[in-house]
């Protein structure tokens, strides 16, 4: 059903109820059963009319999309990028359909982490019995027994999981500049990835290749955080709805006035349930993973348990968007630790606020020496920006774009490590126009 004919149906209702308002009694009665009426039609469950099954493929193949050797996905007959207004008029199915592709990328960048990158998957928390939800992370082999090097991804909030910067990059541009695959590769191989595939049809063997840098062997352990899996959904159960709609503390006169009301209102719907077909999504139950239920949680977990027991001498932070400020709340939880053990950290248009976060002065001043926040900017890459705050430089990201931020500061992000490596080897301390020949010095 369109948009359009809802509108004419809905607007008829109202010239009727307008011409009804001019008569006597009855008519005035028709009004109120009219009011009624529209007060009562969801306009949401409305559109579901003709709605299409919520019913859609789970794997690349079936969806006939696939990456191509430049790691964007195309289709696999036309060679066209992917299409989000499948059916026209209808946003709710097209945005379903979009979700159900995104949760297929998801395993295949999970998939990529594994055999691509040779890191490993560890189940989180490290005790956790059989039978409770669980999350997991990534590493390399070397993560915890590297005595040199240790790098830890973290991406923002939302949709992504470990391994993606930005679903909507990986499936309307790339491989790329959506996932941390680069970052990984060169962290661990001094190579920069790149989809390889000589492929025109899903069933051909898959290649990939990697190139050799100019920047040589880099040498770094690596961990993938995955800070958004932070619960597990279950259907509920129809005495799981009954107990979640029911509350054992209300008192028995305010139980039954509720039933009441509830009978009454599924009474109405039954009324005017030929108007409309709407799909009956099941109802879920989120079991949120111990100790690992938020960002920032997931975060000091994987720092207490992982990090912390690592033997680099050296550990560096990627931190995009949210993951900066999951960063600082690490900072703020674990301030000796994390100072004695991190040389440098790399945000990525952060979303952290040294003063909501109540950041103390000792932390803001070890994030000027030893943080820089590549931000969102029309200014080129590595360009001086202003900041409000005082917390750590700010420079161009080379891009307006928040979700490209931590993909267009790559080769920068790297050369910041490198001279604070340097630095702290030297026992000099790194000066702010050593980060970038084009980043300026600014007494903050």
């Amino acid at each position: 059903m369109s948009f359009s004919f809802i509108t004419l149906i809905l607007l008829t209702i109202w010239i009727k109820m307008a011409q009804l308002q001019q008569g006597g009694p009855d008519e005035k009665e028709k009004t109120t059963a009219l009011k009624d009426l529209l007060s009562r039609i969801d306009l949401d469950e409305l559109m579901k009319k003709d709605e299409p099954p919520l019913e859609f493929p789970d794997t690349l193949e079936g969806f006939e999309y696939a990456f191509n050797e430049k790691g964007q996905l195309r289709h696999i007959k036309t060679g066209e990028p992917f299409v989000f207004n499948y059916r026209e008029d209808l946003h709710r199915w097209n945005q379903k359909r979009y979700e159900a592709l995104g949760e297929i990328i998801t395993k295949y960048v999970y998939e990529l982490l594994e055999k691509e990158c040779h890191l490993k998957k560890v189940t989180l928390p490290v005790d956790a019995t059989e039978s409770e939800p669980k999350s997991f992370i990534f590493m390399s082999e070397d993560a915890l027994t590297n005595p040199d090097k240790l790098m830890v991804l973290i991406h923002g909030s939302g949709v992504v999981r470990a391994g993606q910067w930005a679903r909507r990059l990986i499936i309307n541009e790339d491989l790329d500049s959506g996932t941390q695959i680069p970052y990984i590769k060169r962290a661990i191989e001094g190579q920069f990835w790149h989809q390889g595939r000589e492929q025109h049809s899903v069933d051909r063997e898959e290649k990939r290749l990697t190139v050799p840098c100019p920047w040589g062997q880099e040498g770094y352990g690596v961990i993938v955080l995955n800070p958004n899996e932070n619960y597990i959904e279950v259907e509920k159960t129809k005495a799981q709805v009954q107990l979640s709609s029911d509350s054992s503390d209300e008192p028995a006169e305010k139980r039954e006035r509720k039933d009441k009301i509830q009978k009454e209102t599924k009474k109405r719907r039954d009324f005017y349930e030929k108007y409309r077909n709407p799909q009956k999504e099941k109802e879920t139950l989120q079991l949120y993973i111990r100790d690992n239920g938020s960002p920032e949680e997931h975060a000091i977990y994987v720092w207490d348990h992982f990090i912390a027991e690592s033997a680099a001498e050296n550990v560096f932070f990627v931190a995009h968007s949210y993951g900066g400020l999951a960063f600082v709340e690490l900072m703020i939880q674990r301030e000796a630790d994390v100072k004695n053990k991190v040389t440098a950290v790399a945000l990525t248009d952060s979303v952290h606020n040294v003063w909501h976060q109540e950041a103390g002065k000792t932390i803001r001043e070890w994030m000027r020496e030893n943080c820089c926040n590549w931000v969102s900017s029309s200014e080129p890459l590595d360009t001086s920006v202003e900041s409000m705050l005082p917390d750590c430089p700010r420079v161009s990201a080379g891009t307006e774009r928040h979700e490209l931020t931590s993909w267009k500061s790559f080769p920068s992000v790297f050369k910041f490590f490198s001279e604070a490596s340097e630095a702290k080897n030297s026992s000099v301390k790194l000066a702010p126009t050593r980060r970038s020949n084009r980043i300026k010095y600014e007494e903050l």
